[in-house]
């Protein structure tokens, strides 16, 4: 073969390495830092957090709950792309796998993630008003609801039980046991609060397919809570995701408690929250951070267990170290009494 002939062998297979390089997709999605979302705020005359049938009072500052911009699960990335977003001060590169499990459709996946932002408000509501001593009443609430089974035109997911036949119930384990008196065949009166409202809700049991003789009514029960402030959120149905619940919790313990919690602070943070107030970690803190430092805050909330996820990275912000709710109220206070010394940070 000639030089000529090689040269242009060469070319061609450089071109189609190149072409590859830049078609075929690597399975990595790209982590960026997102919007954030002042939720002490108010967007087309509607608040971000509004509390009714409860006293509420003015806020100061700014707390921006953080998001994070990540690839859709139905977009790819080329290996250049890949390698250009790791190698950026303020964006990673992440296994495909770790963000979108394999074998879930994107509609799944969506799924899950309004799920686990409705969960996510629930709970904040519940450790914001714990902390404010304003009374919270443990219930058995209904998680599901078979639709096929015998409660699946009767009774709701969401629904908290009162009492099973009259006897008053306090735990699902109190719902099992009134059931477990029961023969299949048995109609069962289920009494629940349904959108603050008392239903009675006939319920005729059926046979366990998976244990003979125990009567069924088709349901799953776990905890819900009753109280009586109302709180709803104007955030963008499209901002999904368990990690605002910190920051949700914050901003209606602010509104539900006379003072001033953040000053004229601009103050971010992040983290997933349960109903006893306990911080959890959650994913793509470093972005978060420059997100927050993008768009003012000087105070960045840091579930505890995320410490040791920042590294090595540059930032401008406070870093407060939180492992409860209660810690991110003391920790705002100080700051805002002036007493940053006693204030626990990452690092």
């Amino acid at each position: 073969m000639s030089r000529n002939a090689m040269a242009i062998v060469s070319s061609l297979l450089f071109a189609v390495l190149a072409a590859s390089l830049v078609l075929i997709p690597v399975p990595y999605v790209a982590r960026r830092p997102g919007q954030t979302i002042d939720v002490l705020a108010t967007t087309d005359n509607t608040p971000v957090i509004e509390v009714t049938d409860a006293p509420t009072f003015p806020t100061t500052g700014k707390l921006l709950m953080t998001t994070v911009s990540t690839t859709r699960v139905d977009a790819t990335l080329s290996l250049p792309e890949a390698i250009f977003v790791h190698l950026g001060a303020d964006s990673d590169a992440m296994p495909r796998d770790v963000i979108y499990p394999p074998g879930k459709s994107s509609e799944q996946v969506e799924s899950e993630a309004v799920a686990m932002m409705d969960s996510s408000r629930s709970d904040a509501t519940v450790a914001a008003l714990r902390a404010a001593v304003i009374p919270v009443t443990d219930m058995p609430r209904v998680q599901s609801v078979s639709l096929a089974g015998p409660s699946g035109d009767v009774l709701q997911p969401g629904d908290l039980i009162v009492s099973v036949d009259d006897q008053p119930v306090s735990s699902a384990k109190d719902v099992a046991s009134v059931l477990g008196t029961h023969a299949a065949g048995d109609q069962v009166i289920f009494t629940v609060l349904r959108e603050g409202k008392e239903i009675s809700a006939p319920v005729v049991l059926d046979a366990s397919a998976s244990e003979p003789g125990k009567a069924v009514a088709g349901i799953d029960v776990g905890t819900g809570y009753r109280f009586t402030p109302r709180v709803t959120f104007g955030v963008d149905p499209a901002v999904t995701g368990p990690s605002a619940g910190l920051i949700f919790a914050l901003g209606i313990y602010d509104r539900i408690t006379d003072g001033n919690l953040i000053g004229q602070e601009v103050v971010a943070g992040t983290g997933t929250i349960d109903p006893q107030g306990k911080v959890g970690a959650i994913g793509g803190v470093r972005e978060k951070i420059k997100g927050a430092e993008r768009d003012g805050a000087t105070v960045f909330l840091v579930p505890e267990s995320n410490c040791a996820d920042i590294g090595t990275l540059k930032t401008s912000l406070r870093l407060v170290k939180v492992g409860t709710l209660k810690d991110a109220i003391s920790a705002l206070q100080l700051i805002n009494e002036g007493n940053t010394s006693e204030v626990p940070t990452c690092g």
